[in-house]
């Protein structure tokens, strides 16, 4: 489309991302999943909800770098951003570079437990983990689940792909994770889109925001998380 063309049509451009934007925002995805849209079931009906403070989220960033440099949390979202040279999140590790939240507080070794959270993923961001379940430190295997995004596929690990175009929108995210089963099963949007056995731990947190993974990553790495819900129930 020609420069011109764009001008004469900006406003019915405009109209229509206005349009959009207020039928995917936040807001707009949680009266529907109230409701019961999204196309599914409600995963979180039958759970109690899990009451967080402003401590439970604990901001893990390069440890060289002020904490405003990489995360900022305003108007009730999340910014997480790390660059591919940046350091790790203290100085006795070598993982790779992150900007996450480990929500305390709230470490869990039975019943059922779901991790709830409306993420948005810019253009451009790949070879990123923007959400975990975490093992015990020094548990034999670090993660039961981990979503990583390669070019706009949301993938379990490198493997399945469980959304195929998760860049530039807002979406709702859900993971429950049956602790006795040791299964963990993500919705997206309200409909249910993966599951899996996973192998048992002694006990797990919930992590989120970018971790920078091992292969196809970006130069910098982004995304933003609002309403992050913590609900569990007892078998």
């Amino acid at each position: 489309m020609g420069f011109m063309a764009m001008m004469v049509s900006w406003p019915a451009i405009a109209a229509a991302f206005i349009v959009a934007a207020s039928l995917s925002s936040p807001a707009a995805m949680r009266a529907s999943a109230a409701a019961g849209g999204g196309g599914g079931n409600n995963p979180t009906a039958g759970f109690a909800k899990v009451d967080l403070t402003g401590g439970d989220f604990q901001v893990q960033r390069p440890y060289d770098v002020p904490e405003s440099r990489r995360f900022r949390y305003r108007d009730g979202v999340r910014t997480f951003w790390v660059y591919d040279s940046d350091k790790p999140f203290n100085t006795a590790t070598h993982t790779n570079p992150r900007t996450e939240v480990r929500l305390r507080g709230h470490d869990y070794s039975s019943g059922v437990w779901q991790f709830e959270g409306y993420g948005y993923v810019p253009s451009g961001t790949s070879g990123v983990s923007v959400m975990q379940i975490h093992n015990e430190e020094g548990a034999e295997h670090a993660t039961i689940l981990m979503l990583h995004v390669y070019d706009g596929v949301l993938r379990f690990y490198d493997g399945p792909a469980i959304e195929s175009n998760i860049y530039d929108r807002w979406f709702r995210l859900n993971v429950v994770h049956d602790v006795k089963a040791s299964t963990v099963v993500v919705y997206i949007d309200g409909k249910q889109k993966f599951s899996t056995n996973v192998i048992p731990s002694e006990s797990y947190y919930f992590k989120f925001g970018v971790y920078m993974q091992h292969r196809d990553w970006s130069n910098c790495m982004e995304s933003q998380w609002t309403n992050v819900t913590v609900y569990t129930k007892s078998y």
